[in-house]
């Protein structure tokens, strides 16, 4: 036997030799992709998963495929792979195992497909490689998987760092864990300032990051729970917290919160209940009536202003619209108006009417009624506020009767006068400018009411010259002047105008007014008696100067026409009271307290106006700049003060005093009862008047205050100024 030699290459098969020995079957066998190359890289064989991961299939007698039987091989980054370079070339050349490596197949057809390749060289009894067995799995599912999974672990991530919302992460000590740029940005805060600090340190309020806490741990979500965060700055932001718990084995972990900046939506939140509020307390405490009324003008909520103004509860309007308490013959006027506003036709509208009250009187309210609409223009409501003017409305009526009573005086003035427009056309003329003219001036007619007029010498005078032209030219009252006018019918009649310019509010000239004096009589007078002529035309110049001076400022400060007439009027009267007085005395000392009573009785009743005072004769010239100071304060307490209410009372009071440079009369006007006295914003010029007359004519003191229990005016003129002149 041992003579017996072995049979030339007889003894163990290499693997690779097994491998070939057991046939298709055993790779067939084998999980995922195989394939065997032998020590040149050629192909040897491989199984059909093989084939089906390449997408196809090799010859593998033709000798042409090498390494890899794959159409192309990308690397895990994407790059490209040579077939010398894959690992199977690795394997078989240098020996080289590869343990799980990943690649990309690509197929003929485009495809790609993921695998997890391991190589391992297959040597000989010698150790040398003999070949080489690649075993690969496909991957593909898994990678995508992978894949998806890291899209989405990215897609969280970014939610969390970029969401814009605040995002934490708090433990169940109430550390924070983690927070998301918007949370920093927030509150200000870095991530080194804020993570890995306990959550209380940043809430304004400590028992609503308890409650927050304790909420949480007992598994209660919490849905927009409002708290209040302190900012690095110091600053308290308004949020609104979302937040769940998360458990591990039953046991509380970490809560997950949202929060949500609601600051700004707070900040507009409290200004809109504060404007709310405003508005609210506004409408109830407006002394004037506010309504707001559907479409049908039914009320669907009223002040109590306007329950006031009816006499009505404020139930009882809520029943009604606003036509039911509407004066039976405006109601049409009313309505029309509204049912234009609802169409959209106006915007809104201004009416003046009757209502009646619950206890049936009539007062007048000025309305203003403007829309509410929606988004689209539809109309919602109407809102009406409205003022009672019935006050108002009696003083116009009293101020035209005044305008007309002005015009019944200039019509019996025995004194023509007319008056022009600012181009000098005759707008108004009275009886006295007919009598005194001779004729009815003509429409069109310029300058004067007079047919010819004469220079004081007899040489012809010109319309366009005359002291009224000028007057109108220059802007400026003409005095001192004298003219003769002829009649039709050859008569002459010497005259003295007075023309002054009148003004609007903007000091634009409007026109003039003129008072021919007749001085006839004082012509004849003068070849008659020298003397007495003299004397007679003082008084007249005096007095002439008077009211050339009131009808010069009156028309200056005189904001219309009308005002001008009122306001001259007033002063007219208040001086022909002073001179009725004086002539019944025959110019002789006039007795205060009768003064004061005749200027008084046309302006208040007796139980209004408290006269006190000790018997006092003054000089005439006192007694006209007396009068004029109180017909001035009358006035103005009939336009503005005690007088121009119902319940308004005066109180006129005087005694003689010691001052320092003698005996003085101190006389104290008050009101009580009436608006507030308001301090002008201008000095008037019946405030320049009452100075003039108390200062500047009898040397005395004068002082006005504004208070808000009503005017007071206290004077001082020394008795010397009162009895000696």
């Amino acid at each position: 036997m041992a003579n017996i030699e072995p049979f030339p290459g007889a003894g163990p098969l290499t693997e690779l030799e097994a491998l070939l020995a057991a046939g298709p079957e055993m790779l067939e066998a084998m999980p995922g992709g195989v394939y065997l190359c032998d020590a040149h890289g050629w192909l040897l064989c491989y199984n059909s998963e093989a084939a089906e991961i390449w997408g196809r299939a090799p010859d593998v007698g033709a000798k042409t495929e090498r390494y890899c039987g794959s159409h192309q091989i990308i690397a895990a980054d994407g790059s490209r792979i040579a077939h010398d370079d894959c690992p199977m070339a690795l394997a078989v050349l240098k020996g080289v195992t590869t343990r799980n490596a990943e690649a990309m197949v690509e197929r003929p057809d485009g495809s790609r497909r993921w695998a997890l390749v391991n190589v391992r060289p297959l040597r000989d009894q010698n150790g040398a490689v003999q070949g080489a067995i690649n075993c690969f799995q496909d991957i593909t599912a898994q990678k995508a998987a992978q894949e998806e999974a890291r899209r989405k672990h990215e897609e969280l991530e970014d939610f969390f760092e970029n969401s814009a919302i605040g995002l934490h992460i708090v433990s169940s000590e109430g550390i924070i864990l983690r927070a998301n740029k918007a949370e920093l940005d927030l509150l200000g805060y870095t991530a080194e300032d804020y993570v890995g600090r306990h959550i209380a340190e940043f809430h304004a309020d400590a028992r609503s990051i308890g409650e927050i806490l304790q909420r949480l741990s007992c598994g209660e979500k919490l849905d927009r729970y409002p708290a209040r965060l302190r900012a690095k700055d110091g600053t308290i932001r308004h949020v609104l917290i979302t937040s769940n718990s998360r458990f591990e084995s039953g046991r509380f972990a970490s809560t997950r919160c949202f929060t949500t900046d609601v600051t700004e939506l707070h900040v507009a939140e409290t200004a809109r209940w504060e404007s709310e509020s405003r508005l609210a307390a506004t409408y109830e405490a407006a002394t004037i009536g506010i309504t707001e009324a559907d479409e049908k003008g039914r009320l669907l909520r009223v002040n109590d202003a306007i329950c006031a103004m009816l006499g009505r509860a404020r139930e009882e309007l809520l029943e009604m619209s606003f036509f039911d308490y509407t004066h039976e013959d405006d109601r049409a006027a009313d309505a029309e108006q509204y049912a234009r506003q609802i169409k959209g036709e106006i915007d809104s509208y201004v009416i003046r009417k009757r209502a009646r009250t619950a206890s049936g009187a009539i007062i007048y309210l000025d309305v203003h009624s403007s829309s509410v609409r929606d988004a689209t223009g539809k109309f919602r409501h109407g809102v009406r506020v409205l003022q009672d003017v019935s006050q108002a409305k009696r003083m116009e009526d009293q101020l035209r009767a005044s305008e007309r009573h002005l015009r019944d005086i200039l019509e019996a003035l025995p004194a023509a006068v007319y008056q022009t427009d600012a181009q000098g056309r005759i707008t108004f003329y009275n009886k006295a400018s007919i009598e005194m003219s001779g004729r009815t001036p003509k429409e069109g007619d310029q300058w004067c009411v007079t047919w010819r007029l004469y220079h004081a010498d007899g040489t012809p005078l010109a319309h366009e010259d005359c002291p009224m032209a000028i007057a109108l030219k220059e802007n400026r009252a003409v005095r001192g002047a004298e003219a003769v006018a002829e009649r039709p019918d050859g008569s002459r009649v010497p005259f003295i105008p007075f023309p002054t310019p009148l003004h609007d509010a903007q000091g634009r000239l409007i026109g003039a007014i003129n008072m021919l004096v007749d001085i006839t009589d004082r012509k004849e007078a003068e070849q008659r008696q020298k003397t007495l002529i003299d004397e007679l035309n003082h008084r007249v110049k005096n007095t002439l100067a008077t009211v050339q001076s009131l009808a010069a400022q009156t028309a200056r400060h005189s904001a219309s026409v009308e005002d001008f007439a009122r306001s001259f009027e007033a002063r007219l009267v208040g001086l022909a009271r002073a001179h009725d007085l004086l002539s019944r005395r025959h110019w002789q000392n006039a007795p205060l307290d009768l003064l004061v009573h005749e200027i008084l009785t046309p302006f208040a009743p007796l139980d209004r106006a408290h006269i006190i005072g000790e018997a006092l004769a003054v000089r005439p010239r006192a007694a006209l700049g007396l009068t004029m100071a109180v017909n001035e304060l009358a006035t103005n307490a009939m336009k503005y003060g005690a007088l121009s209410t119902e319940s308004g009372e005066l109180i006129i009071e005087w005694d003689i005093v010691e001052d320092a440079d003698g005996p003085a009369l101190r006389l104290d006007w008050q009101e009580r009862g009436g608006p507030p006295a308001i301090t002008p914003v201008r000095t008037g010029f019946g405030t320049r008047l009452m100075r003039r007359s108390i200062e500047g004519d009898l040397g005395g003191k004068l002082e006005l205050a504004f208070e808000p229990s009503g005017l007071v005016c206290r004077i001082r003129i020394p008795m010397t100024s009162l009895r000696e002149g």
